[in-house]
């Protein structure tokens, strides 16, 4: 072999097996737009790395991808169902992470060892900023799941009085759909959505909720950012609330996920 060929090859492998790996660990990921903001983001830095949507379909397929798997990235975001799940499988849980009880971002080091912690709650955080005023003192959060966690962690932190709705109500200030009436969405002028329902591809699909409750005093927020807006949103528009989706939230997310990264 020509040592001009021979050198080629040789760069060709260093820059194969030097890149730095980066992924979305989930259940449904053709909504996710973390792998085109992550490539792009890449691209504008100059970074060697790429960014992989790992599908799994079972909290089985996620134990298994960190027993075989996990060492080949650097860092990875947790998303649906997986971001309570993923709790006990780590080697270290950031405290902020471990106060709100779920994991969205995962650092990997060199070792194999992880890390876990919550992003959302900084993005969540950073979006609502420009949009709480002196009428916001109660919140309203529908569903119980690890980014309800996120969001509640951040309300309660600032003084808000947080409550939930939920499928299967358990607990202090939890209640079910059925039991939301006009006192409850009165006293509540932030409403915030949680859950999955109305995310791409089930556009069609919303809450049962009495959205002729709502005002023009309501903030009203879907974390859902596939479509920008929801029917859930659309129909909190009607009344003349105040809405905001979750795409601003995931943008700031992702950026502090890459400065846990890349420290």
């Amino acid at each position: 072999m020509r040592s001009k060929e021979k050198k080629t090859i040789e760069i060709v492998v260093f820059l194969y097996v030097s890149i730095n790996k980066y992924g979305l660990l989930g259940k449904r990921l053709t909504h996710s737009f973390s792998k085109d903001f992550f490539t792009q983001f890449f691209i504008e830095n100059n970074l060697f790395a790429e960014y992989d949507l790992i599908k799994l379909d079972s909290p089985q397929d996620l134990d298994s991808f960190f027993n075989r798997e996990i060492k080949a990235y650097r860092g990875l975001n947790v998303t649906l169902p997986y971001k309570e799940h993923v709790l006990p499988l780590l080697d270290e849980i950031h405290e902020e992470a471990r106060a709100i009880g779920a994991v969205n971002t995962i650092k990997v080091n060199e070792s194999g060892r992880t890390t876990g912690y919550n992003t959302d709650a900084f993005g969540f955080h950073q979006s609502i900023k420009p949009f709480l005023d002196f009428n916001h003192h109660r919140a309203l959060l529908l569903g119980t799941g690890g980014a309800a966690k996120a969001v509640a962690y951040v309300l309660e932190k600032i003084g808000l009085e947080v409550f939930y709705i939920s499928r299967n109500p358990k607990g202090n200030k939890t209640f079910g759909y059925s039991e939301i009436n006009e006192n409850m969405i009165d006293s509540c002028k932030l409403i915030v959505n949680c859950t999955p329902v109305g995310m791409y591809p089930n556009t069609n699909e919303t809450i049962s909720f009495p959205y002729h409750y709502l005002s023009k005093d309501h903030l009203v927020i879907d974390l859902i950012y596939n479509p920008e807006q929801t029917l859930f949103l659309q129909k909190a528009a009607d009344q003349g609330s105040i809405i905001l989706n979750g795409k601003s939230m995931l943008q700031q997310q992702a950026l502090k996920s890459w400065e846990i990264w890349s420290k």
